[in-house]
């Protein structure tokens, strides 16, 4: 469906971020540089699932709002990530591509939503005649599944933290654990090298703003940090657990909203009176000096960024939660 009809059926979708060229997914045409996956919204919400190759042997999933990479090598398919309530239709996908069976699981990091659907993706490899299934991750995620008694199959083989490579088959997966982490602790990148193309979940989603609170971020004072080494990593298309695919360009455009942000929320900073509430005595607790102030900066932030940022996707669910984490940060470090 194209841009016109989402109109007349009511649904505008959003302009892209980036100026984007639109194409329908293909699981046998490689995606080019600039290119985007169209009407991604209203797949999500309309199609179980669906494939873009991305390189010669490398390949987007999207299902239900997620999305992960998978690699077909000569014996058997690398899956990076398997998110939650998607492992039949990760199962399908690939056997769209390939009549091979996943041989090999990266966990990224150590969220549930990313990689719970592992179970079920590994008792498919071994009812396919898989008998030894890697698993692989980070040593500081797996030393993070073991301090939080994670019930998921355990990694097999581990990663250094924060910088290693192993092999499948003929890919060379590089990692890149990030030292100071906005996500979570354990977040990292996996390169595809020769595919040139990079697995990170949660911190940045193609052609969009950074999702509500900058991708659930742990800790936000390192996300900006984080947005540089991933573009400084050699890549051309990112996967990153949710939204479109991405480029480089949004790594521009991230960086230059963020940019913005910093402004906005130091204007608001001046412009919003802290402790608003005329009578502290009646709430009994400080924090009623600190929730009104926080919810009229965010207001500011988000009118004064609307004009150059409004017609993207998901704005105005998630700026006031970037305005907010902004300026605690700012009043924290200085």
């Amino acid at each position: 469906m194209g841009h016109i009809q989402h109109e007349v059926a009511g649904a505008v979708p959003a302009v892209s971020s980036v100026g984007a060229v639109y194409v329908e997914p293909s699981a046998t045409r490689i995606l080019q540089k600039g290119e985007k996956i169209d009407d991604l919204f209203t797949r999500n919400i309309t199609t179980p699932y669906f494939v873009q190759r991305l390189s010669e042997r490398a390949y987007f999933f999207n299902g239900g709002f997620y999305t992960t990479t998978f690699y077909v090598g000569e014996t058997g398919v690398l899956l990076l990530d398997a998110p939650e309530g998607q492992a039949k239709n990760i199962l399908a996908a690939i056997a769209n591509v390939t009549s091979l069976p996943v041989t090999a699981i990266v966990y990224s990091h150590n969220h549930a939503d990313h990689i719970i659907s592992a179970a079920e993706v590994i008792e498919a490899s071994k009812a396919a005649g898989v008998k030894n299934i890697r698993i692989i991750a980070s040593t500081k995620t797996a030393e993070k599944m073991i301090f939080l008694k994670c019930k998921l199959p355990a990694p097999t083989e581990t990663v250094s933290w924060p910088k290693a490579t192993f092999k499948f088959d003929d890919v060379t997966v590089q990692f890149d654990g990030f030292e100071r982490a906005a996500h979570c602790d354990d977040a990292g990148t996996y390169l595809l090298v020769e595919e040139k193309v990079v697995h990170l979940p949660d911190l940045m989603n193609g052609d969009q703003p950074p999702f509500w609170r900058f991708g659930t971020a742990e800790n936000t004072v390192y996300y900006r940090l984080n947005i540089t080494q991933l573009g400084d990593l050699d890549w051309i298309h990112h996967v990153g657990g949710h939204g479109n695919v991405g480029g480089k360009e949004d790594i521009a455009f991230v960086k230059q909203y963020l940019d913005d942000l910093d402004v906005a929320v130091a204007k608001g900073m001046k412009a919003v009176k802290f402790g608003m509430v005329e009578n502290i005595n009646q709430y009994n607790n400080h924090a009623a000096l600190m929730v009104p102030w926080l919810g009229k900066l965010s207001e500011y932030v988000v009118d004064l960024l609307r004009p150059k940022y409004g017609q993207f996707y998901g704005f105005e669910f998630s700026v006031p939660s970037h305005a907010e984490m902004v300026a605690l940060s700012a009043i924290s470090y200085r």
